[in-house]
C-alpha cells in the first residue's frame, strides 16, 4: 500500500508514519518543511505515485489560548491548507481515501457530542474559527464524494497523548504542560501554576491506542465521522495530582491561576459509534499511560541534560 501523510512532523503524523512504516507500506510524509500547503500546485510534484490513502493531518493551529490570537489567520491559512489538499486528491488522486482529522471542539456546548450533531449547533465561541474551518473541511470531502464518488473518512480526536510529542516547540496540549511543570518542580523547584481553576475536565487516549483505531476504522467505515476517546473525563486537578504522586511530588505544591484561559469545560467524546464499530476494543489505562508519558517526559526534558 503507498500512503501519502500530511502534517507528518506532528505529534500524530509522526508516530503514524512509523506505524505505517513498519507494515511494509510505502510512505510519502510531508511536513511544512516539504511543501507549504498553503499555495496552490504545491502538491503537483508528488502525483507521479498513486497513492491508496491520503492521511490529512495537516493544520495550522496551536494548544492554549493560541486561537483566541489568531482567528483570521487560522481562517485563512486552514482554508487554503484544506483546499488545496482536497483538490489536489480530487484532481490527481481520485483513487485514494483520504483519512482527515476532525476536532471534538465543533460540537456545541452542551450538546451530547455525537457525531450525527458534528456539523450541528455553535461551536465555543473561543474556538470557532478552527472549529469551522474542520467543519468546511470535512463539508468538502463531503461535497467532492458525491460529486466524483470519490472515499473518506473523517476521525474527531480527543486529547493524544504519549511518549515523542515535541515539547517546547509550541504550546503544548494540557496533559504536556501539566506534566512539564510538575516535573520542572521536582527538578529545579519551579512554581507549578496551572490555568483555570482545575475543575474542566478532560478526556485522553494514548498515542497507541489512537493509531490502532485509525487503522481498524479505515478497513470498516468510509465516508463517516467517527469519535475516537476513551468515553470518561476528569478533572485537571485529577490528572496533575495523580501526576504529581506518580514523581514524588507534594501535590499541594500545585497552585491554580482562575485569570488565565481555560477552553471548554468539558469535552468528553461519546463512542457509542466507535464501540459499535470494534466491539472488542481495549484501551490502555489511564494510569499506565500517564506513568509510560511522564517517564519519557521526564527522561527527555530532565534526566539526560547536561
Amino acid at each position: 500500500m503507498k500512503v501519502f501523510v500530511t502534517g507528518a512532523t506532528g505529534f500524530i503524523g509522526r508516530n503514524l508514519c512509523l506505524a505505517l512504516k513498519a507494515k511494509g507500506y510505502g510512505v510519502t510524509a510531508v511536513g511544512s518543511k516539504d511543501a507549504d500547503l498553503t499555495r496552490s500546485g504545491t502538491l503537483d510534484r508528488f502525483s507521479t505515485v498513486k497513492y491508496d490513502r491520503i492521511f490529512h493531518l495537516a493544520s495550522w493551529t496551536q494548544a492554549g489560548d493560541f486561537c483566541l490570537y489568531h482567528p483570521g489567520e487560522q481562517w485563512i491559512i486552514n482554508q487554503q491548507i484544506n483546499t488545496n489538499v482536497l483538490s489536489w486528491w480530487a484532481n490527481q488522486q481520485p483513487q485514494a481515501k483520504m483519512v482527515s482529522m476532525g476536532t471534538s471542539c465543533t460540537y456545541e456546548v452542551g450538546s451530547n457530542l455525537k457525531e450525527e450533531d458534528y456539523l450541528a449547533g455553535t461551536p465555543i465561541a473561543d474556538l470557532y474559527v478552527y472549529a469551522m474551518t474542520k467543519r468546511m473541511l470535512h463539508i468538502g470531502q463531503q461535497a467532492l464524494a458525491k460529486q466524483f464518488g470519490l472515499k473518506y473518512l473523517t476521525l474527531v480526536p480527543s486529547t493524544v497523548y504519549g511518549p515523542n510529542y515535541s515539547v517546547g516547540k509550541k504550546q503544548m496540549h494540557f496533559i504536556f504542560d501539566l506534566a512539564y511543570k510538575i516535573l520542572n518542580h521536582k527538578h529545579k523547584g519551579s512554581e507549578i501554576l496551572l490555568w483555570g481553576d482545575g475543575y474542566q475536565t478532560r478526556e485522553l487516549v494514548h498515542i497507541d491506542d489512537f493509531i490502532h483505531i485509525m487503522f481498524e476504522l479505515d478497513q470498516k467505515v468510509e465516508n463517516e465521522v467517527v469519535n475516537i476517546g476513551a468515553g470518561a473525563e476528569f478533572s485537571i486537578r485529577h490528572f496533575a495530582e495523580t501526576l504529581a504522586k506518580g514523581v514524588g511530588v507534594d501535590p499541594a505544591h500545585i497552585q491554580y491561576d482562575t485569570s488565565r484561559y481555560v477552553g471548554a469545560k468539558s469535552k468528553c467524546l461519546n463512542v457509542e459509534k466507535l464501540h459499535r464499530i470494534l466491539p472488542d476494543l481495549k484501551l490502555k489505562s489511564l494510569e499506565e499511560g500517564l506513568s509510560q508519558t511522564v517517564q519519557w517526559l521526564e527522561k527527555e526534558c530532565f534526566l539526560t541534560q547536561a
